[in-house]
């Protein structure tokens, strides 16, 4: 008969349940944190945003103005169901509508690298958190680079998003309601009213409950490096591609921010615990389920219009899925790339997230306004 395991003191099970604890704790303060400087960021520019929309009047401007405004008001979901009712309203058209929606996909991945900032004070975390928060930026600019040039030339994504809308047309629409909603949103609310829903207190308070939320989270983690919780992630979670697709796609799809389910997943890489191999099917499967929001915003408009450029969105990220998860040697490699330059220099990260997400989209829609 083999020997029973010795039973745990009681010393070391209330230490376990005290790590658990906060860690859930830190958990809550992450997402609370990128809940609360979502609505600190549209208290600054939600109205500038709308303004920004209504500005495009060529494909790559409404590329750039899908960036900018993502990165201002900290959602791609709120982007594409923005121009989901503009589109709905006639005040914007299809052909502008589509390039926005491919910019929101970029845009949406500025998050990722805050979070991935936190680590830039430990070289080791940093330069395995960098390369898997990029690894968004990657895929999704690499997408755009391929198929916005398509379709400005040949429009593949407009035509089938037409057909798929006939179909659809005169459905109706239902909504979802997020867990986070109720979990999250009304104390991000309760604290933005508490501090007067001024952007300068918000925003503050937010960055530090981000850093410290995220300052457990990852202690907690190095803790469990070795441990049940690393077997649990690699098995039931990201234990083969599909699975870690569908978990991606499933997650996002509830709490309907692709944001919140990515940067999620940078700290478990600067801990270790993923590989970028691990992570790239499960960003693929949080950028499809993130355009849930656009589509069930789109049934409720009922507008044939709306409902096509939310089934862009959805296509967009499709074909980008069908075509660089064979290739996925490329977006590994220019997220690897960047993570060998910013562990030799780590300022550049601050430069690349400046240049990419404000400088470039900024600097051309000046000159191209013009």
């Amino acid at each position: 008969m083999a020997d029973k395991p010795p039973p745990q003191a009681p010393s070391s099970v209330f230490r376990r349940i005290l790590r658990i604890a906060i860690f859930v704790t830190a958990l809550y303060a992450f997402l609370l944190s990128i809940e609360m400087i979502s609505g600190s960021l549209k208290l600054l520019g939600m109205p500038f945003a709308e303004w920004l929309i209504n500005l495009t009047n060529h494909p790559v401007i409404g590329l750039f103005i899908g960036i900018l405004v993502t990165v201002i008001i900290q959602s791609s979901s709120a982007t594409t169901s923005l121009v989901v009712c503009f589109v709905a309203a006639g005040t914007l058209s299809v052909e502008h509508a589509i390039p926005i929606v491919m910019g929101a996909n970029i845009g949406t991945t500025v998050t990722n690298t805050m979070v991935a900032l936190f680590h830039i004070s430990r070289k080791d975390e940093f330069i395995r958190a960098f390369p898997a928060a990029t690894l968004h930026d990657m895929f999704n600019i690499l997408s755009v680079i391929v198929f916005f040039t398509i379709e400005v030339f040949f429009h593949p994504i407009g035509y089938v998003s037409s057909k798929l809308a006939q179909w659809f047309a005169g459905v109706g629409g239902f909504k979802v309601a997020s867990p986070l909603a109720f979990v999250v949103k009304p104390v991000a609310r309760a604290i933005i009213h508490l501090l007067g829903s001024r952007f300068y207190f918000t925003l503050p308070v937010a960055v530090v409950l981000l850093f410290g939320g995220l300052k457990f989270m990852v202690d907690g983690m190095r803790k469990l490096v070795g441990s049940k919780t690393e077997v649990f992630i690699d098995r039931y979670l990201f234990g083969g591609p599909v699975r870690a697709f569908l978990v991606g796609l499933t997650i996002t799809a509830v709490i309907q921010s692709s944001s919140i389910t990515t940067s999620f997943a940078v700290p478990l890489a600067g801990a270790g615990l993923l590989t970028l191999q691990q992570l790239f099917p499960y960003v693929l499967g949080a950028n499809i389920g993130t355009t849930v929001t656009a589509i069930l915003a789109s049934l409720v408009t009922g507008s044939p219009l709306a409902i096509q450029v939310a089934f862009a969105h959805l296509l967009f990220n499709i074909f980008g899925t069908a075509l660089w998860y064979p290739l996925k040697i490329v977006p590994l490699s220019l997220a690897r790339l960047l993570g060998k330059i910013v562990s030799k220099r780590r300022w550049f990260a601050l430069v690349y997230l400046a240049v990419v997400f404000v400088i470039i989209p900024v600097g051309l829609i000046l000159l191209l306004r013009r």
